[in-house]
């Protein structure tokens, strides 16, 4: 297949993969019925009548003809989407894997002469084709042919965290399981009840709860001067946010603790102080633009970004700093990425998920190349939040869901560090729960970032940290696998690279 100037131009004009995917009927409609407004009535009983006689016509009509139909198991059924497994290694295909024709295309390509670049597989590539691939490669049907996609997913870890998830009391479930240094990730799982095709991992409308104190942490240290052992205090409960705990007053009954304490265990009022006190609305949205709020990631298939807005209202700055309020969105993947710049002394990787994209005939068009990322914040302040978030797992939130891991055959040689979340829907019928966290060799080069976003219902099922546990130690259990460096890989840069803070 070819991608010059000429093949594209023409191409015909027909409905793009967003155009069907709104065609289709949802399970659950968008709209309630509103309150108050009487439903039409429809007579049930003549149309039930009129199809039981329809159906005994037809299977009579059936029994007459004899055996000439395939078996209702064997049917084929036309295909919900446009991707297609693909072999295991991208070549030559000699019959498509189905019928172009019944399979929805892509969005058509502006006039392309030559491969693709990452901007043309943006508008080649939809959010929704990558709700929980069970394969590593694809077969993505177009205008004019069929593309192969390999993706940079591991199938055995994704296929391992798809059959684990909560689907009875979670209503949106997001895991992003992510190599820190190149950004490329390897797993997706992820569960919608409202939308079977969506994927809450490339979601951003979820509340961040307390991840955007991490946020306000790395800001801290690096226009304020704070570290991991400053002196913090507060009046009152840890987990409360009232406008009196918002002051300087130090008494007999002032809590004073470490900043790496008051991260780990999530102390609002710290934090609500940090925002109304030190920080203010000007180093406040500094510091969610440069951790990528309000802008899109640098990602193989365009999302819509995190969302982060503030007033001028000084308490409401306390509440954004810590984490205490239902604006500030993310999405697991956005997490993911925040953790992993922790982990590359300040810099945040840009993600990918596509490795490589070739035509049926196996001629490459894109390869995934070096995209070294932007720095969001100094060495100095990411090693202060390892420090923080080692203590988050061992003694603060996320205790419990790694309790033991010291003496774990799996965990015990690992370091752990993360960062829990928790805030209701403006409704109170779902329970956003967090853990975006991270894990590596203590004698060795392997490491991984983990996000993950559960919305519980009634009742509180599996937990984000405890599916995290999973991932990690069923990531850490496997052999080291040796993978072929993609050509121009890059190394992180070096300190003489990092701007000033």
């Amino acid at each position: 297949m070819s991608f010059s100037k000429k093949s594209w131009s023409r191409r015909p004009q027909v409905g793009s993969w967003r155009d069907y995917q709104s065609s289709l009927p949802r399970k659950y409609p968008r709209c309630a019925w509103p309150r108050g407004r009487k439903r039409r009535t429809f007579p049930v009983a003549p149309v039930v009548v009129a199809g039981l006689v329809l159906l005994a016509f037809f299977g009579l009509f059936g029994f007459m003809r004899g055996g000439d139909e395939a078996p209702a198991s064997v049917v084929a059924a036309p295909p919900s989407a446009a991707l297609v497994t693909a072999s295991a290694e991208l070549g030559p295909i000699s019959e498509p894997a189905a019928d172009p024709a019944s399979v929805p295309v892509a969005e058509v390509l502006p006039e392309i002469d030559g491969p693709l670049n990452r901007e043309q597989v943006r508008q080649l590539l939809d959010v929704r084709m990558f709700a929980n691939l069970t394969e590593k490669n694809l077969i993505l049907p177009v205008a004019d042919g069929i593309l192969q996609v390999e993706t940079s997913l591991d199938p055995d870890l994704q296929n391992f965290l798809l059959t684990g998830l909560d689907r009875k009391n979670s209503r949106h479930l997001g895991i992003v399981v992510m190599d820190p240094v190149s950004g490329r990730v390897l797993a997706l799982a992820g569960f919608d009840r409202t939308d079977d095709g969506c994927n809450p991992c490339l979601q951003s409308e979820f509340p961040a709860a307390s991840i955007f104190k991490i946020v306000t942490a790395a800001t801290a240290v690096d226009l304020l001067g704070y570290s991991a052992d400053s002196p913090m205090h507060f009046n009152g409960g840890k987990h409360t946010l009232y406008k009196g705990q918002l002051t300087e007053r130090v008494d007999r009954n002032t809590t004073t603790v470490p900043f790496a304490e008051a991260f780990a265990d999530s102390i609002n009022p710290v934090f609500g102080k940090l925002g109304e006190l030190r920080l203010g609305r000007p180093l406040l949205e500094r510091g969610a633009a440069t951790f990528g709020f309000n802008q899109p990631l640098d990602f193989d298939v365009s999302l819509p970004p995190s969302r982060f807005q503030i007033s001028d209202d000084p308490y409401h700055w306390a509440e954004v700093a810590s984490g205490f309020n239902r604006q500030t969105t993310i999405s697991p993947l956005h997490g993911a990425a925040v953790v992993a710049a922790v982990l590359n002394e300040g810099r945040m990787p840009s993600q990918s998920v596509v490795e490589r994209i070739a035509d049926e005939e196996g001629e490459l068009l894109y390869q995934a190349g070096p995209v070294p990322g932007r720095q969001i914040m100094s060495p100095r302040a990411a090693g202060e939040l390892e420090r923080m978030m080692e203590t988050t797992v061992a003694t603060g939130t996320a205790r419990k869901a790694f309790r033991g891991h010291e003496t774990d055959a799996v965990l015990g040689n690992l370091r752990l560090g993360g960062k829990t979340g928790s805030i209701s829907n403006s409704t109170r019928d779902v329970r956003y729960d967090w853990f975006v966290g991270y894990a590596k060799e203590r004698q060795g080069e392997r490491q991984l970032v983990v996000s993950v976003m559960v919305g519980h219902e009634d009742f509180i099922g599996t937990r984000a940290g405890e599916y995290a546990r999973r991932a990690i130690s069923y990531y850490f259990s496997a052999p080291a696998m040796v993978t072929e460096a993609l050509p121009g890989s890059f190394a992180p840069q070096t300190s003489a690279s990092v701007p000033s803070f």
